[in-house]
């Protein structure tokens, strides 16, 4: 079914409102995601401060290229679905890269940083991604400066066991 004109403006100024809003997008391809699914991902998404919507590609150009982003959608393969995100890329990449790799017919196909119009690549995106989350990655510093530390302490308990009889 064709949307008229009107329907496009809306579009593309619902669009723009969501661009400004946001300090990432990243464009994923849906083909062959159920709508059950779709509902989990944003549900998901909702959690991080961020929406997924679909927008044509033609519709998309035009609302990055007003807001200033020297990037064409319209080369990206597939059904895209568009996550406008409030925050940076490490908190999203993570949610829709678990997304991507439970459900076989979606797939991450690149983003835009909206703060510094600067697109970022697919393999960017799955890398960041895959990195545990922020406060595991925090602990596991801890831990390594702790080990040592830990190591030196009972090395001189050991000592100290030693000395006084």
């Amino acid at each position: 079914m064709a949307i008229t004109r009107q329907q496009k403006e809306n579009i593309i100024e619902q669009g723009k409102k969501d661009l400004q809003e946001s300090g990432v997008v990243l464009f994923t391809d849906y083909k062959g995601t159920s709508v059950e699914d779709l509902g989990i991902l944003r549900g998901t998404l909702r959690g991080v401060d961020a929406k997924i919507k679909v927008i044509k590609k033609r519709l998309l150009k035009i609302i990055l290229n007003d807001s200033g982003m020297n990037f064409d959608p319209t080369g990206l393969e597939g059904q895209v679905a568009t996550v406008f995100a409030k925050g940076e890329i490490s908190d999203i990449a993570g949610p829709v890269y678990g997304f991507a790799k439970t459900h076989e017919g979606f797939q991450i196909l690149g983003g835009v940083n909206v703060r510094d119009k600067v697109e970022i690549s697919r393999d960017m995106i799955i890398k960041i991604g895959a990195l545990p989350p922020r406060n595991v990655l925090i602990a596991q510093v801890v831990g390594s400066i702790a080990a040592p530390l830990r190591g030196l302490m009972y090395v001189l308990i050991e000592k100290a066991k030693k000395i006084t009889p």
